[in-house]
């Protein structure tokens, strides 16, 4: 006789894997955008996360705080936007695995155009963090919605990799027969 069954959700090793995997995306990410940098040097002046916190009610003198490092000013506060986004959207990817599989069609790339589409065309323009999508250059459009797909990609790589390496086992919507 055949039983075929399917395995428990394994939450605590996609959340594992998705704050590996954002802080591992977060890192491609910022170097796809040193390859093909989004923003106009001015428009960088105040990057889309300062902006953010500043829309928040943060003053410039602490969205624009840095440190230096090898004689360059790297925006400390930028990165920790940076890095909280790349690992809360990881966690979520991961743990959306986990119950549906169709999040990981295209190896996730669909999922990192899908929060491209949602924060970079629809809700930041709406807040007026960045301008609106007419007004933004097509070399920042093609940027952002590459590096969402190749950021998403590397979640993905990770998931799968500390998944399996965790639980031993497959991901879960593959059956196991007894």
């Amino acid at each position: 006789m055949k039983i075929t069954t399917k395995r428990p959700a394994r939450v605590w090793a996609a959340v594992f894997a998705g704050i590996i995997g954002g802080i591992i995306s977060g890192i491609v990410k910022l170097g796809w955008e040193v390859l093909l940098p989004p923003r106009t040097i001015a428009r960088n002046l105040t990057n889309p996360p300062q902006e953010l916190l500043q829309q928040f009610g943060i003053p410039k003198a602490i969205t624009h705080l840095t440190y230096t490092y090898s004689g360059q000013q790297m925006p400390w506060v930028s990165f920790i936007m940076h890095f909280g986004f790349s690992i809360t959207f990881a966690i979520i990817y991961c743990v959306l695995a986990e119950y549906f599989p169709q999040v990981k069609l295209g190896q996730g790339t669909i999922y990192g155009l899908v929060i491209w589409v949602l924060f970079h065309l629809l809700i930041m323009p709406l807040m007026g963090t960045v301008p609106a999508v007419w007004n933004q250059p097509f070399e920042e459009h093609f940027s952002e919605a590459l590096g969402h797909m190749v950021w998403a990609w590397a979640i993905e790589i990770c998931r799968r990799d500390f998944r399996s390496r965790i639980t031993h086992e497959p991901d879960r919507e593959f059956t196991t027969t007894i």
